[in-house]
């Protein structure tokens, strides 16, 4: 396994098996409250994945024991002019939307408290899987703004615009029990095991071919909210990106030899 931090508070481990990276939030003593420091490197490590072809799958996880992330640093925040607040604004987007639109297949492993744009950042992903001591919440009306890392889109697009209304409008915590019941976590595990159950989702994800997984995505992302007709459009270009490739060959191949594919990821 191979390690590469992104400024101070970011790490991201490549795991030699598998074609699985680990983006790790790595500010312990702040419960990984985003700065604009942070912020900008979850951004750069996004970016540097999204560009890695031997990566097919990443994982968001915490090195603190009792938090995932407890959203912006409301500290740094608080010596804000509104004209830093203004040019901080495009950086602190650039870690959401970072985290968003990697191409390939991201989980998040959330235990401990993940609130505002900890949450945030988990909804970002395309799976979250969570263990018992989860946390979540979007408590921004309660200090006076609102979800802005893509909180009141991601969250109505999981489980709806009544109850994605109600959740963020009381700014309610929710534990992980009833996490679950409302789809705010897509699995639920015993307590600690959050990133092992995650890497081994992610590690299954990326036997796939990588051609085909980020094909899938982007029709999954980009047809989301079309009608019908329109979402079949998008995977039919979605289709015709992979129909022609090496991947879609070797695992044909593969399948009619009774053998594991090679894939040649093009």
């Amino acid at each position: 396994m191979s390690e590469e931090r992104f400024g101070e508070f970011v790490l991201v481990r490549r795991h030699e098996r598998g074609h699985v990276a680990e983006l790790v939030l790595d500010r312990p003593k702040a419960m990984n409250a985003v700065s604009t420091e942070m912020a900008r490197s979850i951004a750069a490590a996004c970016a540097a994945l999204g560009a890695d072809r031997d990566v097919r799958a990443v994982v968001l996880t915490s090195s603190h024991e009792r938090a995932f992330c407890v959203g912006a640093d409301l500290k740094e925040r608080d010596s804000f002019s509104d004209a830093d607040l203004v040019r901080q604004r495009p950086v602190a987007r650039g870690a959401y939307t970072g985290v968003l639109e990697l191409p390939v297949p991201a989980v998040a492993a959330v235990h401990g408290f993940a609130l505002g744009g900890g949450f945030e950042l988990a909804l970002s992903c395309d799976v979250i899987v969570a263990d018992r001591t989860a946390v979540m919440g979007l408590p921004e009306v309660s200090v006076g703004v609102i979800p802005g890392g893509g909180g009141t889109q991601l969250l109505p697009r999981r489980v709806g615009a009544a109850r994605a209304a109600e959740l963020i409008f009381t700014a309610r915590r929710v534990e992980a029990g009833e996490a679950r019941e409302l789809g705010l976590v897509d699995q639920l595990v015993d307590e600690g095991r959050d990133r092992e159950e995650a890497l081994a989702m992610a590690s299954r994800i990326a036997a796939n071919s990588p051609v085909g997984l980020r094909a899938a995505k982007r029709a999954l992302r980009l047809g989301h909210g079309l009608d019908l007709s329109a979402g079949l459009e998008v995977e039919d270009a979605a289709w015709r990106s992979v129909a022609f490739s090496g991947d879609r060959a070797e695992g044909v191949a593969a399948f009619n030899e009774k053998r594991r594919p090679q894939w040649p990821g093009e």
